[in-house]
């Protein structure tokens, strides 16, 4: 028995996404066991972050913020954690990044130059603001 175009459409688009799951999971496992570690400018804290954005630890090398006035304090404090976050939210992006524009593709697998639009085209017709000049008007603005 033949195996339609549809379903092995089907079949190759669940393989891609079999594919994509283990790979997530691979980078969510490493991902969670990572921390990032940042010192202040002046070397007096070091902040280690963990992937959720916690902190892991914080570690005073001097003894010089107990003479600092608190607004001092909680500004180097709130500089090293929000830089500590941001380079953990930079490995984060990098380590996703390669999944970017995966539920896409698949639609696209599933459905480009098949029966399927053909199939679907009365439904998408029926819509509302499905005409080419309201498509195109919500993809200008959700491209900014």
């Amino acid at each position: 028995m033949a195996v339609s175009p549809f379903a092995q459409q089907i079949e190759e688009a669940m393989e891609t996404l079999r594919v994509q799951q283990v790979k997530l999971e691979e980078a969510t496992r490493k991902l969670q066991a990572e921390t990032v570690s940042v010192t202040s400018k002046d070397r007096m804290i070091t902040a280690v972050l963990g992937a959720q954005g916690e902190v892991v630890s914080l570690t005073f090398h001097t003894t010089a913020y107990r003479s600092m006035a608190p607004a001092q304090l909680s500004a180097a404090l709130t500089d090293v954690l929000n830089r500590a976050r941001a380079d953990m939210g930079a490995k984060v992006t990098e380590a996703l990044g390669s999944f970017e524009g995966l539920g896409e593709m698949l639609r696209t697998s599933m459905t480009g130059g098949t029966e399927l639009d053909e199939l679907l085209a009365p439904l998408q017709a029926m819509r509302p603001g499905s005409g080419a000049g309201a498509r195109r008007e919500r993809q200008e603005e959700f491209r900014g």
